[in-house]
């Protein structure tokens, strides 16, 4: 790891603790230009790791608490009418205009406010009243939702979920963990973030440069598009799999495991990508694309056993 991305890594891990795949999730989201779904109980550190990011990358984050009686408008801003203007009226800017914003709890606003964020996540702008408004270079969407409580809540479209590139399930620290988190909440461990230089986002512009001009062979090219193929035609390779499958992962799922590797690799200091860099990333990456049958909620079946089996079952070469 070199020293930027270690600096960064170590500056959220001074106030995360046992969280270490959401905050390389956080790191390789940056690193790809990706945006994030993070989903766990409450309590488990997903706002607390977002702020850290921005603490450390000592860049602007809004926070938007998502609500049954939230508008577009409140995400995207709206125009307001200036008499003192000889423009009449002239164009606020909502919050989803800074580098880092949190959708916290995005399931529990409707559709039509979920969506208010597509063109901002896919095409970093926002249109408004026939106006196009371009975001900042260093833009990023990282949503929460809460796996457990369904009153009141929106599921997110396939769609939207798709322009996610990775989700992150964030689960309860072990007891060694728990006591870690209570020692440094009460200010006896020392405080990590004081020790870390703010890393300028130049930098990561810089790493972006580099992590697309990683190679990547043709060998690892056949095994990514391989295990795309697996979601969508699953009886190819193993017909007690494709019984749990609906369908499967898009031409964005086989972008997002050459993306989240190359940035994993680059993490890794390396110049190439292995095998191992898409199995590591790959339950992360299509944990979300992949729509499970009937049948896989009897034989009590999740996304990321599917996606294990896969992995077992497409060839390497």
């Amino acid at each position: 790891m070199n020293t930027t991305i270690k600096n960064l890594y170590n500056g959220i891990k001074g106030t995360i603790i046992g969280q270490n795949e959401l905050i390389e999730s956080l790191i390789i989201g940056l690193l790809a230009e990706g945006n994030l779904l993070l989903e766990g109980l409450p309590g488990l550190a997903k706002t607390r790791a977002v702020k850290s990011l921005s603490h450390v990358m000592d860049i602007e984050m809004n926070r938007v608490q998502f609500t049954p009686d939230l508008l577009p408008s409140d995400i995207t801003g709206t125009e307001i009418y200036n008499p003192e203007s000889d423009d009449s009226f002239q164009f606020k800017q909502g919050p989803i205009f800074c580098n880092l914003v949190l959708a916290d709890e995005i399931n529990r606003a409707p559709a039509k406010v979920q969506s208010a964020l597509l063109e901002a996540m896919e095409e970093h702008q926002v249109t408004v009243a026939g106006k196009t408004y371009i975001m900042d270079p260093l833009f990023m969407v990282i949503a929460t939702q809460n796996p457990i409580e369904q009153e009141g809540t929106y599921p997110l479209p396939e769609a939207q979920l798709d322009r996610f590139m990775m989700k992150i399930n964030i689960n309860y620290l072990n007891l060694e963990q728990e006591e870690l988190m209570l020692k440094m909440v009460r200010g006896e461990e020392t405080d990590m973030m004081k020790e870390i230089e703010p890393i300028a986002k130049e930098i990561v512009f810089k790493a972006r440069e580099v992590i697309s001009r990683l190679h990547v062979s043709d060998e690892i090219n056949k095994y990514i598009i391989r295990l795309v193929d697996a979601t969508r035609n699953p009886s190819k390779y193993d017909e007690t799999i494709a019984k749990y499958i609906s369908f499967g992962a898009s031409p964005r799922g086989t972008i997002a495991l050459d993306k989240t590797a190359r940035c994993y690799a680059y993490i890794q200091e390396r110049d190439y990508v292995t095998i191992d860099d898409i199995r590591l990333v790959a339950h992360r990456v299509l944990r979300h694309r992949i729509a499970l049958t009937y049948q896989a909620n009897i034989d009590k079946k999740n996304a990321d056993d599917i996606i294990s089996a896969i992995l077992n079952i497409v060839p390497i070469s």
